[in-house]
Parts: structure tokens; C-alpha cells; sequence
């Protein structure tokens, strides 16, 4: 065992005084679906509801073994992060500093005030995270305070390669596969790294969202690469550019084994995650278990351990969740309807309509002409199928019908 692993194990130990480990749950549900033995590591559980506490406890563990005096940490971040930093500078009994962008959800900010328990402030600044992000080393760089990375930082890796300890204490042995989240990379740098040291023999899967997909920028490129951001819906893995150190443990990750998740097939996952088992997962806690239909006919018959990486779930966000699932799974549409200005169209239309669809959405939205009138409606049915024929009558009708569903300018515009 060398030196990672050793410090790894350490780390574990004196996480025990914060928490037990999180536990390690043979799901049975996925299990049958998949015909593999597949396993949850329940970060979702911990007592910020993701993984991040351990990578915050392990480096201000770290700076204070340096310097015991040292009262004043900064970090930056809107989400787990945050109540990772505010939880261990309420155990440690040090200052902590939260700058949060000002478009933060005050349910966020609250939690993160909660854990600090009097300990943290919060500072509110700039409207996106880079500002954010900016301010908050500005601030460091005044005062001296020291700064806590989310993800790019050498004890933070070895504070979440402690998952990995756990898993394997738990389990007795290692899994024939690992499939985890990427978002900055410090919780698969942290776990591949352990993994190697010990020599485990176990395949992983790395998992992405689609809106952000910069670890498979940064092997196409062989570096660490800027990409945009186009969907921050999976909010906890959307990370514009891995990190440096991160990066160098997983550039030798060959590119097919990173998946890139679809946000609105998360959805899909979420929803059965919370339906079926119960379990409350965010979108980047949903990634590991959304991608074991990607590779379902690799691991039949595999011991599989899904890092569940977070449960911070604002239930205000559920109809969304909703929606993107149904746009997935081809059920609702949303279209512009070009209406004739005459008695007995609307009712034209509605008999084009079949048993098994519905209107959830109609708005009338300007007059084009002394004729045409325009109508937003959205239509979900219980057959992808059926929009072939609803489109099919409505044209032969002669009426505009124009399928906006997947125009994102319109779509963010309109709907």
C-alpha cells in the first residue's frame, strides 16, 4: 500500500468523528432490471446529503495541522460544496466565508447557514458562479484567508478517496465495476487513485452530464479544456473545466469509458429513484445509476457499486423533473398552431385529436392577420406514436403546425 492509500485510510479514520460511514445497499430493484448484482454507495446520505463534506473536512483538517492558529476559510459555491465547508468549520469551531452568486435559491443559502451553526457568513456576489468564484480569491488574496477548493485541490482528492475506502471496507472486496459522477473530478480522481494504490482490479464508468461535459473535452484535447455550459439542470456535475490536478489522475481513462448523460433521460431516473425505492437523489446523484442502461450489456452477470453522490433535492424543482422526462420519453410536445379566425376551428382541431391525448397547454398568443390567429398549446399523449398522426391530420387540414418542442431559443422563450 503507498502513501495515497495510506493517507487515504487516515483520512477515513478521522471522518469518524463527524460520521459513521455511509452505507453500502444492495438494490434489488436495479439488480433484477439489469440482471447484474448491483450496489448503492448511499452519499446521498451523509449528513450534508453528499459526498463534498469529506474533500472540506480533509483539507481544513490539513491546514490546521499546518498552522493551529488559522481561523479564516473562503470557499466559493452554490450547492454542496457550500454546506460541506459550513458543516466542518462548525466542528472545528474556525470562520468560514461562503461567497454565493446573488441568483442563489435562499434554500441553499439557508441550509448553509444551518450547518455552519454561527460560524460562516455568507456573502452574496456577482450574478454567475466565474464572478463569484473571482471575488472569492480576491478576498483570500487581501486578507490571507485560506482558500477551500471544491474539487482542484490534493487533499481535498484524498479526502474523497475515503468513499473508496468505505466501499471497499463494506463490501470485503472489489466490485467488478465503479460507475461514478464527474463534475470537477475530485470525487473519481480521489476513488480511481485509491483504487490503483491498492490494486484493485475493477473497471470504471465515468459519467457526465450533457450540458457539461468537460472530462471528455479534456481527453479529446489532452488537457484541461474550457466548454459551455448549455444546460445547468445537473447543477452539482455541470463544471465548464475540469480540474488540473484531477485531470492528471484520469487522463489515462480511455474516452468510451465516459458517458454522457442526456439532462432530460436524468429525469427519467430521478422520478424512478423516487417512485419505486424512495430514494431522494439531485440530478448529478441520479448520473451513476441513470447510466447503467448505457451499458447494460456489459455488466450482466457484474458486481456494480453506483456512487449515489447527493440527495440535495429542491421538491419546488419536481415539475420540471416531470416535464424533461415526458420530453424524453416522446409523450409531450409543444406546438404553434396556426388557427383559423373562424367559428368552429378550435373544434375542427380538437376532433383531430385522439382517445389518448391531452391538452396541457393552450395559449392564445397574438392575432397575425384579420384570418390567423396563433396558439401555443403543448399536448401530451400515452403513445409517442400519436404525434405522427395528430401532425399528419392537422396538415392534411391545412393548418400551420410547427413542432417547437426541441427549438431551445423558443421553447426557453415561450414555454
Amino acid at each position: 500500500m503507498n502513501d495515497f492509500a495510506d493517507n487515504a485510510r487516515a483520512t477515513t479514520r478521522a471522518l469518524r468523528d463527524l460520521f459513521a460511514p455511509t452505507p453500502l445497499q444492495r438494490n434489488a430493484h436495479l439488480s433484477e432490471r439489469f440482471g447484474a448484482d448491483i450496489w448503492l454507495k448511499r452519499e446521498d446520505l451523509s449528513p450534508v446529503r453528499s459526498y463534498k463534506l469529506r474533500g472540506a473536512f480533509n483539507a481544513m483538517r490539513k491546514a490546521l495541522a499546518l498552522d493551529p492558529t488559522r481561523r479564516d476559510f473562503i470557499c466559493a459555491s452554490a450547492g454542496n460544496h457550500a454546506q460541506g465547508v459550513a458543516f466542518v468549520c462548525a466542528h472545528f469551531g474556525v470562520r468560514g466565508r461562503i461567497f454565493m452568486p446573488v441568483t442563489t435559491p435562499e434554500q441553499k443559502i439557508m441550509k448553509t447557514r444551518t450547518f455552519g451553526a454561527g460560524t460562516v457568513e455568507i456573502v452574496l456576489t456577482g450574478d454567475f458562479f466565474d464572478e463569484t468564484l473571482a471575488a472569492a480569491r480576491d478576498e483570500c488574496a487581501r486578507t490571507g484567508a485560506h482558500f477551500l477548493s471544491p474539487f482542484d485541490d490534493a487533499d481535498v482528492i484524498e479526502g474523497q478517496a475515503s468513499v473508496a475506502v468505505e466501499m471497499l471496507d463494506e463490501m470485503g472486496r472489489a466490485p467488478d465495476r465503479l460507475i461514478l459522477p464527474v463534475g470537477g473530478g475530485g470525487l473519481s480522481a480521489g476513488m480511481l487513485s485509491y483504487l490503483q494504490a491498492v490494486g484493485a482490479k475493477t473497471a470504471l464508468t465515468l459519467v457526465e452530464p450533457a450540458g457539461g461535459a468537460s472530462l471528455t473535452a479534456a481527453l479529446a484535447h489532452g488537457a484541461p479544456t474550457t466548454v459551455p455550459i448549455t444546460d445547468t439542470f445537473v447543477d452539482g456535475a455541470a463544471v465548464a473545466r475540469i480540474g488540473n490536478l484531477t485531470f492528471a489522475a484520469l487522463r489515462d481513462v480511455a474516452p468510451q469509458d465516459v458517458l454522457i448523460a442526456p439532462e432530460n433521460r436524468i429525469c427519467i431516473t430521478i422520478q424512478e429513484m423516487l417512485n419505486v425505492e424512495g430514494i431522494v437523489l439531485e440530478p448529478a446523484g441520479a448520473l451513476s445509476v441513470d447510466a447503467l442502461g448505457q451499458i447494460a450489456d456489459q455488466i450482466a452477470g457484474q458486481t456494480v457499486v453506483c456512487v449515489t453522490s447527493g440527495g440535495n433535492f429542491d421538491f419546488e424543482r419536481l415539475p420540471e423533473v416531470k416535464e424533461r422526462a415526458r420530453k424524453w420519453q416522446g409523450l409531450k410536445k409543444y406546438f404553434i398552431l396556426r388557427l383559423p379566425q373562424r367559428p368552429g376551428a378550435l373544434r375542427d382541431f380538437l376532433d383531430m385529436l385522439g382517445p389518448g391525448d391531452d391538452i396541457a397547454r393552450f395559449e392564445y398568443l397574438k392575432k397575425n392577420s384579420r384570418n390567423f390567429g396563433s396558439v401555443l398549446i403543448g399536448i401530451e399523449t400515452d403513445d409517442p406514436a400519436n404525434f405522427d398522426r395528430i401532425v399528419e391530420r392537422v396538415t392534411a387540414r391545412g393548418f400551420g403546425f410547427r413542432d417547437i418542442s426541441q427549438d431551445e431559443v423558443l421553447s426557453d422563450f415561450l414555454i
